[in-house]
């Protein structure tokens, strides 16, 4: 099993650095302020829940992102095709359908992982037929899918008397039960840790997850070794959009209860955090989920129980994601 890197913590100390030092700056209570960071969530049930539920989240997008990188692409789509599969979510699971509820939400979950990998297999196409970089196109779909999302709810609830930033709440038959109330913590966090351990298992032990490494790592070997480029591409890149449109999935169905516009911001460059923290190992991805959401829940209680006038937890998150790009900070070489 893969050690978890030592020097990924940079990263993360990076964030938690800067959160101190905006503390110091602005905040009214520096001390206290300090001491709640680094206390507070661990002292709230809502606050710890938080965190664990949005570690779940990071969980199941991470993977996805991580295994897109894996198999030698950067899906950088991940918010659009979170906020497909939650829309999609929140569309089938608040209609009344004569069907039984089991029925409905198996084809919730079924169309919500069909559009995700329908999203990034497109981007998997142009990368084998026109050689097009799947960074850019994943990030392009997901910058058109947005505002089309956006303009579905408020089409949708434009013809009757309610918010148009939100669409009807899902049904009481599919909300997901919260086990730690009143935080949104819901069962959501086992399922996620195993889909983890699978992963891991699946690189370390098959065949398939092999070949997937080798054209991450050594492309030209990996070609030269008659290994299908396309099969590769396309199993890679459509996982990854299910598992991010599995998220927003969950994300309805356990957290919100609704699909509402702006739900899905942050999740996808999180996600994508976590896995280049994780640096390619699906079982470090628990510990980085969880490293990330406490740091993210941590500082958006400061933020907003100590009076500051601008999302801190917004400032903490990019300072992360850009400490990760800059090879020197994160220890990452560049190729």
């Amino acid at each position: 099993m893969k050690k978890f890197p030592f020097k990924s913590i940079f990263a993360p100390l990076a964030g938690l650095s800067v959160c101190i030092i905006i503390i110091i700056c602005c905040g009214q209570k520096p001390m206290e302020s300090i001491l709640l960071l680094f206390t507070g969530t661990f002292s709230s049930k809502y606050y710890f829940g938080l965190m664990l539920n949005t570690a779940s989240m990071l969980m199941i997008s991470g993977c996805g992102a991580l295994i897109a990188l894996k198999g030698g692409s950067m899906n950088l789509g991940g918010e659009g095709q979170i906020y497909a599969g939650g829309l999609i979510a929140g569309l089938v699971l608040s209609a009344n359908w004569n069907v039984p509820p089991f029925i409905q939400f198996l084809i919730a979950l079924i169309l919500c992982i069909t559009a995700g990998a329908f999203i990034t297999g497109f981007s998997a196409v142009l990368k084998e037929l026109r050689g097009t970089e799947v960074l850019l196109t994943s990030f392009l779909l997901s910058a058109a899918i947005i505002p089309l999302a956006d303009g579905l709810i408020t089409s949708i609830n434009g013809k009757t008397s309610q918010n148009l930033i939100a669409l009807p709440y899902i049904r009481d038959c599919f909300k997901f039960h919260r086990i730690l109330s009143p935080s949104p913590l819901t069962a959501v966090i086992f399922p996620a840790i195993l889909i983890c351990i699978f992963t891991y298992f699946i690189y370390a032990k098959t065949y398939i997850g092999r070949k997937s490494i080798i054209w991450g790592k050594a492309p030209l070997f990996a070609k030269y070794s008659g290994y299908s480029s396309t099969t590769n591409t396309m199993t890679t890149l459509c996982i990854s959009g299910a598992l991010h449109s599995l998220t927003g999935f969950f994300a309805v169905a356990g957290t919100y209860y609704t699909c509402h516009q702006g739900f899905y911001l942050g999740m996808g460059w999180n996600a994508l955090s976590t896995a280049l923290i994780a640096s390619g190992s699906p079982l470090s991805l628990i510990p980085s989920a969880l490293v990330l959401s406490w740091i993210y829940t941590s500082a958006g209680r400061v933020g907003l129980t100590q009076g500051f006038d601008f999302d801190i937890s917004g400032i903490v998150q990019s300072c992360i994601l850009f400490s990760i790009a800059i090879p020197f900070v994160s220890g990452r070489k560049k190729k």
